[in-house]
């Protein structure tokens, strides 16, 4: 028999990812859930699934095998727990959690249980590094020296989707420090190196908008800062910068997600609209803006968001030149696929994972390194940049064999 899924919070993102999983050959069943009942209703009649249920709980407590978390960010460490305690598998957006101990609690969750877990991290299927990726395991950068990660995204882009999810009171969500989500850019490199944070000092810029989301008593966090910048040693003894900004009046490729990684034998380098690579010898740079590119799909009527047009073009994207569309179910063909070729690869990882029991390349040892460094980065910009060191919670098992994303298990 197939998986049952089971996706709790309907929001705007959920909605790509209900198409994907139903269209998976090995799913049968896709179960909604959410804590306002039209709106679980409204999803069960537009991709016609019949059963839903108006809490986490009562999907903890269905015959579904694994939950997908589709809600806000903050309950992501606590919904994670519980579903893997209830002896579910577990698919959640980023970040993996709010606090070192959530993370730490989930990792042991896992440890304990055997279940999979794994986060919906959509840079580990940019073009840009799958590409680095690639020639980073061919040795072509050589010893890695130093690189930069950023997610720019001013909050203006972001007063609609929070005024849906969090009602009246939904500037007290807002205000999440932007080193609280920092797995977007952190996980640009680490996904690509292997490597792990060991140390880091951050600062904070104070915001002044008139909104007054990042005030002292505004957000849950009481959170001043919306622009945080980090600068993160590596245990491979690199370092890398990594700037999380919620108030920048800037817009370029990527919706705002970019990359550049720098070793001793050769570079990737990312402009605001262009990627090259490059080395010390000027006949080797090749341009890759149209390799990288990502063909944008139609959005349907099944698909269509109600978000702003920036939120709505990273919601609805194709893929690149580089992407392995090869290992991908053909259900999948014509598919919505978001955040510039991401989301087809991780719901196909996530159900072939479950299914075999094998870890797939976004586990809870991954997810952990690639959020942890941004939560000790927050607390250093509070103490005005001081370096503190950043703990890492290991590997996973030896003996967990690691998902084979080619494998043909239709």
């Amino acid at each position: 028999m197939g998986l049952k899924i089971g996706i709790c919070g309907m929001g705007a993102f959920s909605r790509n990812f209900i198409a994907l999983f139903k269209a998976h050959p090995l799913v049968d069943e896709v179960v909604l859930s959410d804590l306002i009942p039209e709106r679980a209703q409204e999803r069960a009649a537009q991709f016609d699934n019949p059963r839903t249920f108006g809490s986490l709980d009562a999907l903890c407590e269905s015959d579904v095998d694994a939950v997908v978390l589709m809600t806000q960010r903050q309950l992501h460490g606590p919904q994670a727990l519980q579903a893997l305690n209830a002896g579910k598998h577990v698919y959640s957006a980023v970040p993996i959690a709010q606090t070192v101990d959530e993370v730490r609690d989930i990792v042991h969750s896992v440890e304990r249980t055997r279940l999979i877990y794994m986060t919906g991290e959509t840079s580990t299927y940019m073009p840009c590094t799958i590409y680095c990726r690639e020639r980073y395991q061919k040795g072509d950068f050589g010893r890695f020296v130093y690189s930069e990660g950023q997610y720019f995204h001013d909050m203006r882009h972001f007063y609609d989707p929070f005024r849906r999810s969090g009602g009246p009171k939904w500037k007290r969500i807002a205000g999440l420090p932007p080193m609280h989500y920092p797995t977007h850019s952190v996980s640009l490199t680490l996904s690509v190196t292997g490597a792990h944070v060991t140390g880091v000092s951050c600062l904070g810029v104070v915001d002044h908008h008139e909104d007054g989301i990042f005030r002292r008593g505004a957000n849950l966090w009481n959170n001043v800062f919306s622009n945080e910048t980090a600068l993160m040693r590596t245990s491979d003894g690199g370092a890398m910068r990594i700037n999380e900004f919620r108030r920048i009046g800037w817009r370029g490729q990527a919706g705002g997600v970019l990359m550049s990684l720098y070793g001793t034998k050769g570079c990737f380098e990312t402009q605001a609209n262009a990627q090259a690579w490059v080395s010390i010898d000027p006949e080797a740079q090749v341009d890759l803006t149209d390799l990288l590119k990502c063909q944008n799909l139609p959005v349907t009527d099944a698909t269509r968001s109600d978000e702003n047009a920036v939120v709505l073009q990273e919601f609805h994207t194709g893929v690149s030149k580089v992407h392995p569309v090869g290992r991908l179910p053909e259900t999948f063909h014509g598919l919505p696929n978001g955040h510039f070729g991401s989301h087809q690869f991780l719901a196909d990882d996530f159900v072939k994972a479950v299914a075999t029991r094998t870890l797939p390349p976004n586990h809870v040892w991954a997810s952990a390194r690639y959020c942890i460094p941004g939560l000790v980065a927050h607390q250093s910009a509070t103490n005005n940049g001081v370096w503190t060191d950043v703990p890492d919670l290991g590997d996973p098992p030896a003996n967990w064999e690691r998902l084979n994303p080619e494998a043909d298990l239709a």
